[in-house]
């Protein structure tokens, strides 16, 4: 039987494939050649595009017959001789009526010819039967129940046993999953039909006589109420005696070929449009994969086990899918591993990762590309399946990905975080190249949007449509942020060289106005203005107003220049607050050491020495004094020196005249902003008053001068000031000496004749009045003493010279010494009179280290 197809245990040839295969031989064995079968005629590659046709009823009713001629197929059928059974089994052939053969039937149609019921072979044996039977209803969309006329209305003919088997089963299908099961066409083709009795006649009957079967079967719980037509569609066709009438036989045939087309339900009535082929009816299996699918059928079926189609389903679906996973990731991994190990070769070299060209193309097209290859080989099977793995092997890929793209985002973050700040940088010093004509806060804004569009293209470029983790949005969010950050923080570095340059014009102007106020000390004219009788000059009284009006104006000026450059650069309010409030810091610690190098010890010693030479050598119209013998120079003294040590004092204390307080430094710094930070304090000096946890008062931090170092000015002063008045004493002795009168009269009566004799003598007379008038002038203008010093000072130089010429001549003439008995010089002895003392003896040798 069926000797010309591919039994099992058999080594298939291609003609043997022609005719088509035997599924599940006698022995409840299943072929696994089926495969094999489907890809030789094409059917395997064909996806959900074919369809799976059963024909059961009773043995030897014309079934094989029926499938020849109605798809061309070459089915053994039974001798007209003989009464025995031919099919044996479950046997499988494809449609040889299909378009292709300019049939109207759909293409990649399978029929099965499965094993007659009722038959004497084997008896009362119906395990068989319920089997092929079950497996006809899991993997075929139409059953074919073949039927003579005069069979409808009996039970066992019309094979009312074994359809309530089938109908028991499929309720236990249902209970599983009965969202996901599939809907079964029942085609009954009457056979041997007379027409007595008209089609629909019998098709009443039929249905009458499933229902009664339908309500007599035991439902499971909740599907109680459940009728026949919700799990079944029915079909009929009535054809003639094939014998009788052969040639209306194969008319009949031919039309009812015409109805195995692929059709829809009609929306209005629900009735059949088109074939029998619904959408509803396929069991969604690829065509590659029947033969698995049909074999974990079977399995179930003929060890006894629940037969679970959806899990048969799922199971196959999961087989091919990871099969099918597997394959495409190879692909993937092609493109996506080499652009892996060079950010992990980077890593391992400890080098910063680099940002990889056109990343987001490739990683976009592998993983399309990768997705797509999957979805056309698998979105064939089971749908929850297909899209579980789907989501799994996205999973996969996007794992991957996300790390990769990641890791470029990183790379991308870091370049453009310092290129932004190099960018910044070069265009802040390229400006202040140019003379300082740059607006910081333009810069920044530019570059930083510079930067921004390169990441946001970078980050577009990584973007995956429809994929939730490649919207970049929270990186880029970050990356606005850090750049806010590093613009912070430039912002910052340029306020503090900012601050730096106010504070240098600070210190210059204060250098200037301060060495101003205290250079006036040094004209302290009006000397005769005791301090008890008369006020001191505005130059000495109100010194420190005066310094603090300068230091205030000096340092408002650069509040403001330094309050309009930090707008350039758009800082907040805070941040200016805080570089004014260092700026006033730094400006009275300028200020502190600039008065401290004012009054350093030879600086306030020589102002004061001014002030008191301005005082003690000038007169109140500021005429400089020629000291007389008849001057109250110990009274000018003492008023000049009195006078100026009042300055002492003054000094001692940076204190207004209108409060004899110090300034009111805590509310000139005022209170320190909330926006500082430890680093903004880290170059403050304490100041006192203000940093109490320092320890040191207000009076302290403007205490000048302290008491020791008051007294020893105060010493050197006196010092300094009684060699001037010693001068000045000695000017005025100098300038003329005091004759007794009685020495005139003497020298009148002594010098008589003398006298007469001069008058006589005209030169005489002209001499003398010359003498005179010179004297008169030099008296006059105080030269007299002069005079006399340079007049003693000729001398003094005349003797020494005289004595050189002396030592000279006894050192080179023998004959002298000789007079003098001054011994010969001695061999190598460097003896002279330069080298002898008062003596005469030897002086002490002087050694060439005491010359250096």
């Amino acid at each position: 039987m069926n000797g010309h197809f591919a039994a099992i245990g058999n080594g298939p040839t291609a003609k043997q494939y022609d005719h088509g295969i035997q599924v599940i031989d006698e022995d409840k064995s299943f072929n696994t050649n089926l495969n094999d079968y489907l890809t030789e005629t094409h059917v395997a590659e064909s996806g959900f595009n074919y369809h799976l046709i059963s024909v059961f009823g009773s043995q030897s009713t014309g079934k094989s017959t029926l499938l020849n001629h109605l798809f061309g197929t070459q089915f053994s059928v039974m001798s007209e001789t003989e009464r025995r059974q031919t099919t044996k089994g479950i046997w499988l052939s494809k449609n040889k009526r299909d378009s292709a053969n300019g049939s109207p039937m759909a293409d990649n149609i399978l029929v099965m010819d499965v094993e007659g019921t009722d038959g004497r072979e084997r008896g009362e044996d119906q395990d068989f039967e319920r089997k092929s039977a079950l497996f006809a209803l899991a993997t075929s969309e139409v059953l074919i129940v073949n039927i003579w006329e005069h069979q409808v209305g009996l039970y066992q003919g019309a094979n009312m046993g074994l359809l309530k088997t089938v109908f028991e089963v499929n309720l236990q299908l249902f209970l599983k999953d009965r969202q996901s099961q599939t809907r079964s066409l029942l085609f009954f083709v009457i056979r041997d039909f007379v027409g007595n009795t008209p089609l629909e006649n019998l098709r009443t009957t039929l249905i009458t006589d499933l229902s009664k079967i339908w309500s007599s079967i035991s439902k499971p719980q909740g599907l109680e109420d459940s009728k026949i037509e919700d799990y079944f569609d029915f079909a009929f066709s009535a054809l003639p005696h094939k014998i009788y009438q052969p040639e209306k036989f194969l008319a009949e045939v031919d039309r009812l070929g015409a109805r195995f087309t692929t059709g829809h339900r009609s929306t209005k009535d629900q009735e059949f449009v088109g074939g029998v082929f619904l959408p509803e009816y396929h069991r969604r299996i690829p065509a590659d994969g029947l033969s698995v699918y049909a074999g974990g059928v079977w399995d179930q079926i003929v060890n006894n086990k629940d037969l679970d189609l959806p899990t048969q389903q799922e199971l196959l679906a999961q087989f091919r899918c990871d099969e099918i996973a597997r394959e495409v990731l190879v692909g993937f991994d092609t493109v996506i591993a080499p652009l892996e190990e060079q950010q992990v070769e980077a890593i391992r070299l400890g080098k910063p990762a680099a940002v990889l060209a056109d990343l987001g193309a490739q990683g976009a097209g592998a993983r399309e590309k990768c997705i797509k290859a999957f979805e056309t080989q698998a979105s064939r099977y089971h749908k929850g399946v297909y899209t579980m793995k789907r989501g799994e092997l996205e999973s996969k890929i996007d794992t991957r990905l996300k790390a990769l793209y990641q890791a470029q985002l990183t790379a991308a973050h870091k370049a453009g975080v310092a290129a932004f700040s190099e960018a910044v940088s070069g265009a802040v010093k390229a400006g202040q190249k140019a003379g300082g004509s740059y607006e910081f806060a333009e810069i920044v804004a530019k570059q930083k949007a510079k930067t921004l569009q390169i990441f946001k293209t970078e980050a577009k470029s990584l973007s995956i449509p429809g994929v939730a983790w490649s919207n970049f949005k929270p990186q880029y969010k970050l990356f606005e942020k850090e750049l806010d950050e590093v613009s912070a923080r430039l912002r910052k570095e340029e306020m503090r060289r900012l601050a730096i340059r106010v504070e240098r014009w600070v210190k210059s102007r204060l250098g200037d106005a301060i060495g101003l106020e205290f250079n006036k000390l040094g004209s302290g004219r009006g000397g005769s203005v005791s301090p008890e009788g008369g006020e001191k000059p505005a130059t000495e009284k109100d010194l420190w107003d005066r310094v603090w009006n300068a230091f205030i104006s000096i340092v408002k000026e650069a509040e403001t220049r330094f309050a309009e450059r930090a707008k350039s650069f758009e800082a907040s309010p805070e941040e200016v607050e805080v570089g004014l409030w260092r700026l006033r810091r730094k400006s009275w610690v300028a200020l502190r050491e600039k008065i401290e190098e004012e009054v350093m010890e030879s600086n306030i010693l020589m102002k004061l020495r001014e002030n008191f030479e301005d005082k003690f050598r000038y007169d109140e119209d500021g005429v400089p004094r020629i000291w007389r013998p008849t001057d109250d120079i110990e009274g000018i003294y003492t008023k000049a020196r009195e006078s100026t040590l009042g300055l002492v004092p003054l000094l001692s204390r940076f204190r207004l005249s209108e409060t004899y307080a110090p300034p009111d430094l805590p509310a000139f710094i005022g209170v320190q902003p909330a926006g500082v930070e430890p680093e903004d304090e880290e170059d403050l000096l304490p100041i006192g008053g203000i940093d109490e946890e320092e320890g040191k008062s207000l009076e302290e931090e403007t205490t000048v001068l302290s008491e020791s170092k008051r007294q020893d000015l105060v010493v050197r002063f006196k010092k300094m000031a009684d060699g001037v008045y010693v001068e000045a004493k000695r000017s005025a002795i100098g300038g003329i000496t005091q004759v007794p009168l009685y020495f005139y009269v003497i020298l009148l009566i002594l010098g008589w004749n003398e006298i007469l004799m001069v008058l006589r003598n005209p030169f005489l007379i002209l001499l003398i009045l010359v003498m005179g008038g010179g004297t008169y002038i030099a008296y006059s203008l105080n030269l007299l003493g002069p005079m006399m010093q340079m007049s003693n000072a000729a001398f003094n130089q005349a003797v020494d010279i005289g004595k050189d010429r002396l030592r000279d001549f006894l050192v080179n003439n023998e004959t002298a010494r000789q007079a003098l008995a001054v011994p010969a010089r001695q061999m190598g002895a460097d003896i002279s009179l330069d080298r002898l003392d008062s003596r005469g003896k030897k002086a002490q040798d002087i050694s060439d280290d005491d010359d250096i």
